[in-house]
């Protein structure tokens, strides 16, 4: 008789998370996990076969056709991830009615008009730095709070139309969304919140429309409400907001972290034998922003590897785990490199279908905030012993807190 093999529990706090992709990866090609709560699904590390899974019409989004547990309401409303499989927009769409959703915010992150946001993000970024400027001579600042949270946290919230009032109370339901040790009471008063600030949004912008893609997709919605229903215009605006701030503040926080951490990789870029381009793309690869990413769903039985994930099971990507993946990236997957030729061939974004939308106007705030960063603050050095505390998250990969002292010119 064959032996059970017992899952594998990811941890909710993400202590270390490259370490539980190795363990992850190094029990098969989609060996079975077990999610916060006891909830049971399979994980994949494997860089192709992520690939080949995001891109199979057989692997759904939409836990509400296609996870019995779900369907059969067995997840209980408190559970830490139900906001990630019970939001009813493109994320968790499938088929027709997520390409039917994904139109209607494209437009908004076309290359021309990413480039065209080009100058409010440097006018951002140059703000902020003139602010940290400010702080006491050798005084130990959180930089992810102030400049790799502030940025992206601004430029989203401006595309969108969110208040300044609206903000703060954004962002904390945002990090409490993507906190994966949540205790069930933060989990109900999360989602209370932030409906509460959502459609507070949604009725200020239908009485006062605005240039933003808030009133766009409030326009699209009372033309025409078979474009769109009011529960996914109010969970794409979740989504955007979610999405704009946390992919790009990890990215930002991991770059930043990893140049000081490597000064001859810094050299590079200061030599201009590598550009910031690079140092963004190492960076995703070496430390994807969003570490694994719950959930999709078979369809019908699926041979992954050798392993059969069968119909109905649930799926966590390990992006993460695909950046340090040895079999693409080579013998030294965890050494951070900016002219690694394999850099750029990352999973960070996604792929398939459901590839990252903003992916463009993050790389550009990436880019940006390092290179006028570093340009402001020269002799930038950690500050405190040891590595950052990281987030209390196995999906966001990001620092608690990125402590620096800003040690250049005044």
């Amino acid at each position: 008789m064959a032996r059970t093999v017992p899952p594998i529990v990811l941890d909710p706090t993400g202590t270390d998370i490259q370490a539980e992709a190795r363990r992850v990866r190094d029990a098969g090609a989609a060996p079975a996990v077990e999610l916060p709560g006891g909830i049971p699904a399979r994980a994949v590390t494997d860089y192709t076969l992520i690939r080949e899974l995001a891109s199979d019409p057989r692997v759904s989004k939409d836990a509400r056709r296609h996870w019995p547990p779900y369907v059969a309401g067995e997840i209980p409303h408190d559970w830490p991830l139900h906001m990630w499989v019970s939001v009813n927009n493109m994320f968790t769409a499938y088929g027709d009615d997520h390409r039917r959703l994904r139109r209607l915010v494209a437009g908004a992150f076309t290359a021309r008009r990413t480039e065209a946001m080009r100058p409010r993000v440097q006018a951002i970024a140059d703000a902020l730095l003139g602010d940290l400027a400010a702080a006491p001579y050798g005084h130990a600042v959180d930089l992810r709070e102030r400049y790799a949270v502030a940025l992206p946290a601004n430029v989203i919230s401006d595309l969108i139309g969110l208040p300044e009032s609206a903000r703060a109370d954004v962002r904390r339901v945002v990090d409490s969304v993507f906190h994966t040790a949540a205790s069930p009471q933060e989990v109900e008063a999360t989602t209370i919140a932030g409906y509460a600030l959502l459609h507070e949004l949604v009725a200020a912008k239908r009485a006062r429309p605005g240039d933003d893609l808030a009133s766009d997709l409030i326009a699209a919605r009372d033309r025409d409400g078979s474009r769109l229903s009011e529960q996914e215009l109010v969970d794409t605006l979740f989504l955007m907001l979610a999405a704009g701030h946390e992919t790009t503040v990890n990215l930002i926080d991991q770059a930043t972290y990893a140049l000081l951490t490597h000064p001859a990789q810094l050299a590079l870029l200061r030599s201009g034998q590598a550009s910031w381009a690079d140092a963004v793309e190492e960076a995703l690869r070496w430390q994807a922003p969003v570490a694994n990413l719950p959930l999709r769903y078979a369809v019908e039985d699926i041979t992954v590897g050798g392993t059969v994930i069968r119909r109905g099971e649930a799926i966590v990507l390990g992006l993460a785990a695909a950046g340090r993946d040895p079999a693409h990236h080579g013998p030294d997957p965890d050494a951070f490199d900016i002219t690694r030729a394999t850099r750029d061939r990352h999973l960070a974004f996604g792929h398939g279908v459901h590839h990252c939308l903003g992916a463009p106007l993050a790389r550009m705030e990436g880019r940006t905030a390092l290179e006028a960063l570093f340009a402001r603050f020269p002799d930038l050095a950690l500050a405190g012993d040891g590595e950052p505390a990281p987030l209390a998250s196995f999906i966001a990969n990001g620092h608690h807190a990125l402590p620096v002292r800003l040690t250049g010119p005044r």
